[in-house]
């Protein structure tokens, strides 16, 4: 009865379609979910996002949960997240992610899964990164650790929502930095972001993360512009 009475004065919605989510719905609405457009790269032995580095980083495996276009309610979703505090839609997103690779043999001896950061200053202005939840979904629904402290961000290059494709690749040099890699020495490590689209971000973590003795990096993100 308590909860009920809550939900009047406070309706929950649907932070894809934002109409009121009923008693069985929880942060996406059953209409929303099934109309997400999920790539199931991972399903299908996808190599769309391996191919994005080719000749520039060694990825074993990569998948995204979502297409990614503008007007969409993926871009509602993800708008929401960066931008306005919905911090929950991370965590469903994770969930839902790591529950499909928990039974992708490729995913089974990931031993870590490593958000990509945020700059200090930006993690103070929006309170949170908006990956954190994801990772941690799918770090416990995989069965692997979670850490957060071994790439660090060194340079604020602002928002690359309105940039240009080629000036996303020139402002990644030297961006991040490493700590602690002996944590990391002869694992298999899941890297982590939201949105993949010239995969520039992720080479350059990627980079950094090879600096350690004989470790394996796959990829996963929400989704793929």
């Amino acid at each position: 009865m308590l909860k009920s009475l809550i939900h009047l004065f406070f309706p929950k919605v649907c932070y894809a379609c934002l109409n009121y989510l009923n008693d069985n719905e929880d942060t996406i609405c059953i209409s929303c979910r099934h109309n997400m457009p999920v790539t199931n790269f991972h399903f299908n032995n996808d190599d769309t996002i391996i191919k994005i580095f080719y000749g520039r980083a060694k990825v074993e495996n990569a998948t995204a949960l979502f297409r990614f276009e503008k007007k969409s309610i993926v871009q509602q979703l993800i708008h929401g997240l960066k931008y306005k505090g919905y911090e929950q839609i991370s965590p469903f997103l994770g969930d839902w992610l790591g529950g499909e690779l928990r039974t992708i043999k490729d995913y089974e001896d990931i031993d870590m899964v490593i958000p990509v950061p945020l700059h200090r200053k930006k993690l103070k202005m929006r309170g949170y990164n908006q990956v954190t939840g994801f990772g941690k979904q799918i770090a416990k629904s995989i069965n692997a650790a979670y850490k957060d402290d071994v790439l660090l961000k060194i340079t604020n290059t602002g928002s690359q929502t309105s940039k240009k494709r080629f000036a996303r690749w020139n402002q990644t040099d030297e961006l991040f930095i490493m700590q602690n890699s002996a944590w990391i020495e002869d694992k298999h490590i899941l890297l982590v972001d939201d949105i993949i689209t010239t995969g520039a971000t992720l080479e350059a973590c990627i980079t950094v993360l090879s600096q350690a003795k004989n470790i394996k990096v796959s990829v996963a993100c929400m989704a793929i512009a």
